[in-house]
């Protein structure tokens, strides 16, 4: 009860700042596809049809899963650096009866929601595109939430453990633009050289896109469901333990 009751803080925050979400949220991914599913996708098609689906079709649920990892780390990095150190949230929430695991709990629920409405959005983006081949596609939400919890959790130790908020630019440059370029996205992961792939193979968004992109298409991930589901999990856990771990040492200590 107590981390539901933590929730209400960041709740009553995003009802009066969600506008300012929308657009990245929502309207950018949806320009987005266009350009690239629709306006590139025009030239793959007509010169390939290695990838066995219109190209729009393919990379519509990679680009989802890629929205998630971008509102998880974009939730759990500078906002989360701010409570500890500009505005001091969570001195304060440690100050009452919450614990650390409360806050860390209470942070990644709210990161989830926003997770869940983006995807969802993107979702209902999709329709229209004619890009939902499947039934599953009503469960595509399922592992874009995994790749979500997966993200935050070890961004979550990371922006306890930094004193600097530079950090951040050298995360953003070093992890999430590789992992959003390189893990299936845009093209098979195939076509990467050997030591290129087994990093996509150890990203989270990787996992999350064969899940997704199989939710849409109806079709087998490379690996199995339950393989990719493991990897994300064991993601969320690991980065879940780090999260407590600098929590605790930076509020009780």
């Amino acid at each position: 009860m107590a981390t539901l009751a933590a929730l209400e803080y960041h709740l009553v925050s995003y009802r009066r700042t969600w506008r300012s979400s929308v657009f990245s949220s929502f309207a950018l991914p949806a320009m987005f596809l266009v350009a690239m599913g629709v306006t590139v996708g025009h030239y793959v098609d007509a010169r390939s049809t290695a990838i066995g689906v219109p190209y729009l079709d393919y990379i519509g649920p990679g680009l989802l899963a890629s929205t998630a990892l971008q509102v998880a780390i974009g939730e759990s990095t500078w906002p989360v650096f701010s409570a500890f150190n500009w505005i001091r949230t969570y001195h304060a929430m440690r100050a009452s009866p919450l614990t650390s695991g409360a806050i860390v709990r209470r942070h990644l629920l709210y990161i989830l929601l926003r997770v869940l409405l983006a995807t969802a959005g993107f979702l209902l983006v999709l329709l229209p595109f004619g890009a939902l081949h499947s039934w599953w596609a009503l469960a595509t939400p399922l592992p874009a939430l995994l790749v979500g919890l997966a993200c935050a959790t070890p961004c979550f130790a990371f922006a306890a453990a930094v004193d600097n908020d530079g950090f951040f630019a050298v995360l953003f440059r070093l992890a999430v633009v590789p992992m959003t370029l390189f893990s299936g996205v845009f093209f098979p992961v195939e076509d990467l050289p050997g030591p290129a792939r087994l990093l996509a193979y150890a990203s989270p968004l990787w996992h999350g896109v064969e899940l997704c992109r199989a939710a849409t298409l109806g079709t087998p991930t490379a690996w199995g469901v339950p393989l990719h589901t493991a990897a994300l999990l064991l993601w969320s856990a690991a980065g879940y333990a780090l999260a407590l771990r600098y929590f605790t040492r930076k509020l009780e200590d």
